[in-house]
């Protein structure tokens, strides 16, 4: 029974990792993009990239330090489930890379929160240039446990900069919220599909996001937009997750705001919607 128990709220907690960071999975229009395709030495994953600026310069992003994005999310039955937010805190060097620090958190809010209590936070710390994952943390608070960890990718291909434990994954390797921001990068007038290796904490997934609607107005609560559909699709050795599927709309704005997530998930439906930005 209490292992029964504890792989459920491990699922949940998977679900709404995905759910939260896929959106907030997951394209810059204002850049000159030029795709780059590399392939993973085991794995045969695919990722493209979106790029600008000359060798050693860092690129041009569609978003920048300071940024909060605010979500309302609805699952399963409850209309007011939980709120969420990302955010750009700062730059950061870990371990001798230069990162960007995205963070994601999120609260499940009354009544769902008198039976399944979440305050959840995950830090990524990606490479500026690549997107690599240097460093993921996790500081989850679900439903009487806490747990804290703090990863470290790294690829054979990587030096190790320092005398710390690392998790092995291929090259390119991302984490889910690094690969929500690097989704922003993605021109999607040129690119028909993104595909990556991401590491979730657990498992080394594939992602694979797909063009499915160049340009339709979506309502959410902080307005109308135009907006680009993408369909994201986990993979794990190679076999799709058919029980969980995820609809990201990317708006049609410089900064590529994820303003709309929708989601199957075996627990139910999930909609995270905009509620409001500040940059």
């Amino acid at each position: 029974m209490y292992g029964s128990m504890k792989t459920e709220r491990e699922q949940f907690r998977r679900n709404l990792v995905f759910t939260l960071c896929f959106p907030l999975l997951i394209a810059v229009l204002c850049l000159p993009a030029r795709s780059e395709t590399a392939q993973g030495s085991s794995g045969g994953f695919i990722k493209t990239i979106g790029t600008a600026g000359g060798v050693g310069d860092e690129p041009s992003m569609p978003f920048r330090i300071g940024e909060t994005l605010t979500y309302h999310v609805s699952f399963a039955g409850f209309s007011n489930a939980a709120t969420a937010e990302l955010s750009v805190p700062e730059h950061r060097e870990i371990l001798g890379w230069r990162t960007w620090h995205f963070r994601a958190s999120a609260h499940t809010l009354s009544p769902l929160r008198y039976f399944m209590t979440v305050d959840d936070q995950l830090d990524s710390y990606a490479d500026v240039k690549t997107f690599e994952s240097r460093q993921y943390e996790t500081h989850l608070s679900e439903m009487g446990s806490i747990e804290d960890q703090i990863l470290h990718p790294s690829s054979v291909a990587q030096p190790h900069r320092a005398a710390i434990p690392v998790v092995a994954v291929l090259p390119g390797t991302l984490d889910p919220l690094g690969t929500l921001f690097e989704l922003r990068t993605v021109d999607w007038r040129q690119t028909s599909e993104f595909r990556a290796p991401v590491y979730d904490g657990e498992d080394l997934l594939e992602v694979r996001a797909r063009l499915e609607v160049p340009s339709e107005t979506v309502a959410v609560d902080a307005g109308n937009f135009s907006a680009t559909q993408i369909s994201i699709h986990l993979y794990k050795n190679g076999v799709e997750a058919t029980r969980e599927s995820f609809s990201l709309w990317l708006a049609g704005d410089p900064m590529r705001t994820p303003v709309l997530l929708e989601a199957e998930l075996p627990m139910g439906s999930v909609r995270v919607e905009l509620t409001s930005y500040r940059r």
